[in-house]
C-alpha cells in the first residue's frame, strides 16, 4: 500500500472520531429529549420561544406561550431544550418586565 493512502485513511478515521460520531450522539440525545416531552413540560423552541406543552401529536406539539393563553403549534423537531425547574431562564417566571419607558414591552404609554 501507498503511504499517502494510509495518511488519507487515517485522516478519515480522525474526522469520524472528532466530528461525525459526536454529532450522531447529539442527534440521538435530542431525539430522546423530544420523545420524552409530555403535556405540561416547559420547553424552549429553536426560535427562542418559551412555552408549556398543552397537546402532543406524532409530529407536532402545541405550546401555550403567554399568560393570556396564546397557543402556537410547532413541529416536534423545533424543540431546542426542556426547561427544568432549576433553570432560571427569563420567560418562565411569569413576571412582567417594564421597558425603558416604564411600560410593559409592546405597549405605548
Amino acid at each position: 500500500m501507498d503511504a499517502s493512502f494510509l495518511i488519507l485513511l487515517a485522516f478519515f478515521g480522525v474526522m469520524y472520531l472528532l466530528m461525525i460520531r459526536p454529532q450522531q450522539k447529539r442527534q440521538r440525545e435530542h431525539q430522546q429529549m423530544i420523545s420524552s416531552v409530555t403535556v405540561g413540560t416547559d420547553v424552549v423552541t429553536i426560535g427562542g420561544l418559551h412555552g408549556t406543552v398543552t397537546a402532543l401529536d406524532e409530529d407536532t406539539v402545541d405550546l401555550t406561550v403567554s399568560a393570556d393563553g396564546t397557543l402556537l403549534r410547532f413541529q416536534r423537531s423545533a424543540i431546542a431544550k426542556v426547561v427544568s425547574d432549576d433553570d432560571e431562564s427569563v420567560g418562565d417566571t411569569g413576571e412582567h418586565y417594564e421597558g425603558a419607558d416604564g411600560n410593559e414591552p409592546g405597549t405605548s404609554g
